[in-house]
């Protein structure tokens, strides 16, 4: 029971960072699978179920026990992720980054090695899916909009977005324009349990519950009927999302209060300005134009984010 919810404590957490997916800590702590099978099962067919056969018949069904012992470190880390997570982000960010790139370079071969016949199919799948994960870190956020609808569509892009790892909910969420209305909105309905915060939250959450009810069902047929094309697809999804959670960047586009673009020089106070958009720099760069690159640490740091996949990888075989 508590190795299952750590596994989903990481997940958790994982979902709060921009550019980190829940999908990918999934794949290798080995649930992705059963997780999209679970939740594929979840539909209007289950009301019927509950009718006919009862409670005990559903809830067995679909494995009760083990999705509330993932929620609920699902949860958790999402609590732990939204308070503890981005005070992380928020002062230590390069360290930070340097261990998700380290797990998510790992995370790579990791999924490309379940790949068992590489063919044309593979290759394209592999392709297409690293060029479109590239492209969408690249795309500046635009503005976002607190109004409930929006809020609910927002929670089927997210919730999708985890369930395909390497393309992050939350990042989904930061193109929208929403990771500044949703996160915060979080913390008070916790905190306050402001009303306005509440609604928001319940919005999201019900977009969340659609999202992953259907897009589940179509990773899971992926799987089942062509899982090779998937594991390669997925593959070029992670290895993709590099661009985004590159350690050394600065900001260089952000709007002024009239909502005027600026671009913005290193060492630029960004106090007055919301950020849009990061330029990746080398270390050597980073370290002569903007601050300490921190670069023996974030080696380390890195070093041993990919070692932990090396070693889960070890203990499941």
């Amino acid at each position: 029971m508590l190795k299952l919810m750590l596994k989903g404590m990481a997940m958790g957490m994982a979902e709060v960072v921009p550019g980190v997916s829940g999908g990918t800590i999934a794949f290798i702590t080995g649930i992705y699978e059963k997780l999209l099978s679970t939740i594929a099962l979840i539909g209007p067919q289950l009301i019927a179920d509950f009718k006919q056969k009862g409670f005990k018949y559903v809830f067995d069904k679909i494995d009760g026990f083990w999705i509330l012992k993932l929620l609920s470190g699902m949860f958790a880390g999402i609590i732990i992720g939204v308070f503890a997570i981005t005070h992380i982000l928020e002062h230590y960010p390069i360290l930070l980054w340097s261990f998700f790139f380290g797990l998510i370079i790992a995370s790579c071969f990791y999924v490309a090695k379940q790949v068992k016949r590489w063919n044309f199919n593979s290759i394209m799948a592999l392709i297409l899916t690293t060029c479109f994960s590239y492209v969408v870190t690249t795309i500046a956020p635009t503005q976002g909009n607190p109004a409930l609808w929006f809020v609910f569509i927002s929670g089927v892009i997210a919730i999708s977005a985890l369930i395909l790892p390497g393309i992050s909910g939350s990042f989904m969420l930061l193109i929208m324009g929403m990771y500044t209305i949703v996160i915060p909105s979080i913390k008070n309905a916790l905190k306050t349990f402001e009303l306005e915060s509440v609604f928001i939250l319940t919005a999201f959450a019900l977009g969340c519950l659609t999202g992953l009810m259907s897009f589940a069902r179509v990773v899971s047929y992926c799987f089942k009927k062509y899982k090779n094309t998937t594991l390669a697809a997925l593959t070029g999804f992670m290895i993709g999302s590099l661009n985004k959670i590159w350690p050394w960047r600065y900001p260089s586009l952000g709007v002024d209060e009239l909502g005027n673009y600026i671009k913005l020089a290193p060492k630029q106070i960004v106090d007055n300005f919301k950020i849009i958009s990061e330029t990746n720099v080398s270390p050597e760069f980073y370290n002569n134009n903007i601050g300490d690159s921190q670069l023996l640490f974030a080696l380390t740091l890195g070093f041993f984010g990919f070692l932990l996949i090396h070693l889960a990888d070890s203990k499941v075989k």
